[in-house]
């Protein structure tokens, strides 16, 4: 029932937000040059896919977990697709080819080793990685490997359809600080 979810949202999402995406990429072009960021993550059953979002840093930004980031990192533009998590959209690429779903355990780096086992040992790689979920509305971020894991886990040991609308509906309203990049 989720992925059907996850088809219906993403495409409806995708189609809908068109002039919105295309305005960033155009914007972004000035901004960086290179608006689309892409990055290969951890996925379902620890298989590699490559994530794809907007551009928020300035493209020769080490490839690190954003909690390790600089801050100075962060464009102006990306600092507002930030601040309103539009830097997420074309995330819905990722849901409809089935590497996502709307609601799951963000993705990870393969550098990220401690939150990688900690999630192994909770059987967290059994289920697709989302864009949101338990942990980003709670700002839990992968600073804490191991409560993220831990929180990841709990989510989705009882994610019902009912979970999967809150989660959402929490994220779009706000809620959650996403990840946290050091000053």
């Amino acid at each position: 029932m989720l992925r059907i979810l996850d088809l219906f949202f993403s495409l409806t999402g995708l189609v809908l937000s068109s002039p919105v995406l295309l305005f960033i990429y155009v914007v972004g072009l000035f901004d960086t040059g290179s608006p689309l960021f892409r990055q290969e993550r951890v996925g379902r059953d620890q298989r590699p896919f490559i994530l794809v979002k907007f551009r928020t840093m300035r493209p020769d930004t080490a490839s690190v977990a954003s909690h390790l980031a600089d801050a100075s990192a962060i464009t102006r533009l990306g600092a507002f697709l930030r601040r309103t998590k539009l830097d997420e959209l074309p995330q819905l690429w990722n849901v409809l080819k089935g590497e996502m779903s709307l609601v799951g355990p963000r993705p990870c780096l393969f550098n990220q080793t401690d939150l990688i086992n900690e999630r192994a040992v909770r059987g967290v790689f059994d289920s697709r990685p989302g864009i949101t979920g338990l942990a980003q509305v709670s700002n839990i971020d992968m600073s804490t490997p191991e409560l993220l894991a831990e929180t990841d886990a709990k989510m989705l040991a009882s994610l019902r359809v009912a979970d999967y609308f809150n989660y959402i509906i929490q994220t779009v309203s706000g809620k959650g600080a996403g990840d946290r990049i050091r000053s």
